[in-house]
């Protein structure tokens, strides 16, 4: 599908790209949703936290939510998102990836932007509860990127799955990464590096034969933790492989379901690879907003609902 229209135009103060991301992901407060969590444990001995919240009455629809890097099911782009889809009658399940959900997960491997096998798990396991005729998947960032390449891969997907939403996402991975490293994300990357080295000294104490402290000492960059260890503990052959085979764009061609991505022209995380207008406009099942504000994850509107929220919601309505 070609390009479509976007008609956000957030108040002044909220078209500087900066100010909405770091507003949103700081300061956004979610009030008066209920989670209830449960425990998925996977094939491999490893487990996740699914963090369940209903609407009223019950659904026989759900929305899979999938979080960005370094985040988990009570970051406000995820409660959000599951309040809004509650009250429109959808239950959601919200995903802590292995490792977020304030436990470290069992096995050397955690995370990453292309884990579609996790995704899968959690879509069998919803599919066993035999309760659910319609299941929408909805990614932000990092998940977003997952979302997109778990469409596209070469699978057949449930009847079940009936569309699917990525917001701010990192297309290519490795034109998300240069942009964040760059010297106007520095703060962003600085956090985000700090979070994630963090949790490699309990995987050090755990596997002290799979990665030393030197080498966690050695990480300067988010770059540097792509090639000590998220290459390493995930089977590829350093960062630019791991890059490469799992950036979502290369997927976007064989998506055969509704899907939609909703990238900020403003968002300062994503380069110009991040944006697939050709892809859109020759896969009639991919449609594109490119809004010009909205920054990364920061599409503020009025009563604390987000545009990309009810983008989202509108998109499932019409789409099925």
């Amino acid at each position: 599908m070609p390009l479509l229209h976007s008609d956000y135009n957030p108040n002044l103060l909220f078209r500087n790209g900066h100010l909405s991301t770091v507003y949103s992901g700081l300061f956004r407060r979610i009030e008066g949703l209920e989670q209830q969590r449960e425990r998925l444990e996977l094939s491999d001995g490893d487990f996740m936290d699914l963090d369940w919240s209903y609407s009223t009455p019950p659904s026989e629809k759900v929305v899979i939510l999938l979080h960005g890097l370094e985040g988990n099911a009570q970051r406000p782009y995820i409660t959000g998102s599951a309040k809004a889809f509650n009250t429109a009658g959808v239950d959601a399940c919200a995903v802590n990836f292995r490792g977020c959900s304030g436990e470290t997960n069992r096995l050397f491997r955690s995370y990453h932007s292309g884990a579609t096998e996790d995704l899968d798990a959690v879509v069998q396991f919803i599919l066993k509860k035999q309760k659910y005729t319609e299941i929408y998947i909805k990614g932000v960032s990092l998940g977003g990127n997952m979302v997109m390449k778990y469409a596209g891969e070469e699978r057949t997907l449930p009847k079940e799955i009936k569309a699917v939403i990525g917001v701010s996402v990192p297309c290519n991975l490795h034109s998300s990464l240069k942009e964040l490293m760059s010297t106007k994300n520095y703060l962003y990357s600085k956090r985000f590096k700090k979070h994630l080295v963090e949790k490699l000294y309990p995987k050090q104490q755990m596997f002290p034969d799979r990665i030393s402290k030197a080498e966690i000492a050695n990480i300067k960059t988010l770059k540097d933790f792509d090639d000590i260890y998220t290459s390493r503990a995930h089977g590829f052959k350093n960062a630019i492989d791991y890059y490469k085979k799992c950036s979502c764009r290369q997927f976007l061609p064989q998506i055969k379901i509704p899907s939609l991505i909703i990238n900020a022209k403003n968002d300062s995380f994503l380069g110009e690879e991040c944006y697939p207008y050709t892809e859109a406009e020759n896969n009639p099942n991919l449609y594109l907003k490119v809004p010009s504000f909205g920054g990364h994850v920061g599409f503020v509107a009025p009563s604390n609902i987000y545009y990309s929220e009810k983008t989202a919601i509108k998109f499932v309505q019409d789409m099925v």
